[in-house]
């Protein structure tokens, strides 16, 4: 299978042959790792951590997307982001950043203002213009992610017959109206902790190689989630450790973007699984 080595992040190419990885900046006040929150007068010293440890994105959000949490206003979520994604670019003109976004009018504005990405949780499913929107932008990498209902309502009871299986219908049907649009950079997102149990984030987990089929670069969210902590009995604080030995089996299973709040400790797992590839 040819799986896209390259993305395009307005003219600088990101080289997908040795994974990367991507660095979380929460710009909200309830996101699930309370370590994550970045105040306003932080940014840049976290954006510049991360860029030194090794990030080659950095994702920016405004919304909390936990079990439970709400969808906030177009207009909160541009107070929250756009600034910061302004301030980050002038900052580091070479930074490849992405918006955390499911609303099209955020992500317009956010690529404009200096992002390079559009990271949509709903894969479209919440804004029916974002596709349309992504295609409009040109040549704008669009990280297609699954999720069964909405934050709010996710985890209060997921089904599936085959976990794995339907995530994959899922991407394939949304990948295919994306290419229909021509829209030539997707990242699929199996969506890890988003309406699925433990068992069934495990299972993903365990069949990452099936998404392979796809010929598209594979994201892994897994940093320090509730199929970690709820697992082992302790707080997402506690989490880093277990949060690297997934992160091995996720390069195993095909991951070219490791998504992390960690990017010192996801880097070096990466360093260390290339050297077992090479030897």
């Amino acid at each position: 299978m040819n799986r896209q080595l390259t993305i395009n992040c307005k003219g600088h190419l990101l080289d997908l042959s040795t994974p990367i990885v991507m660095g979380i900046i929460n710009m909200t006040p309830d996101s699930f790792y309370g370590a994550s929150r970045v105040a306003a007068d932080a940014v840049l010293r976290r954006v510049e951590q991360f860029l030194e440890e090794g990030a080659s994105i950095i994702d920016v959000g405004g919304m909390s997307s936990r079990p439970g949490a709400e969808i906030i206003s177009i207009q909160e979520e541009e107070r929250r982001v756009l600034p910061v994604i302004e301030q980050i670019k002038n900052t580091f003109p070479k930074a490849c950043l992405s918006i955390d976004t499911v609303h099209s009018v955020v992500a317009k504005k956010a690529i404009q203002a200096g992002a390079s990405i559009i990271n949509d949780i709903s894969a479209g499913s919440i804004d029916a213009n974002m596709f349309r929107t992504v295609a409009e932008l040109g040549n704008v990498p669009y990280i297609l992610m699954h999720i069964q209902g909405l934050p709010k309502t996710m985890q209060q009871n997921p089904v599936y017959k085959d976990v794995t299986l339907e995530v994959l219908d899922f991407l394939i049907g949304r990948l295919g109206m994306l290419r229909a649009l021509e829209v030539k950079d997707v990242i699929i997102d199996p969506g890890f902790g988003f309406g699925k149990t433990i068992d069934q984030n495990y299972a993903l987990l365990k069949r990452l190689n099936v998404f392979s089929v796809m010929e598209a670069p594979i994201l892994v969210g897994i940093s320090r989630k509730s199929m970690i902590y709820k697992l082992l009995d302790i707080t997402p604080e506690e989490a880093l450790t277990a949060t690297a030995a997934l992160h091995w089996k996720a390069l195993d299973g095909g991951a070219s973007i490791l998504r992390v709040h960690d990017v010192k400790a996801a880097v070096e797992v990466v360093r260390l699984w290339q050297k077992m590839q090479e030897v």
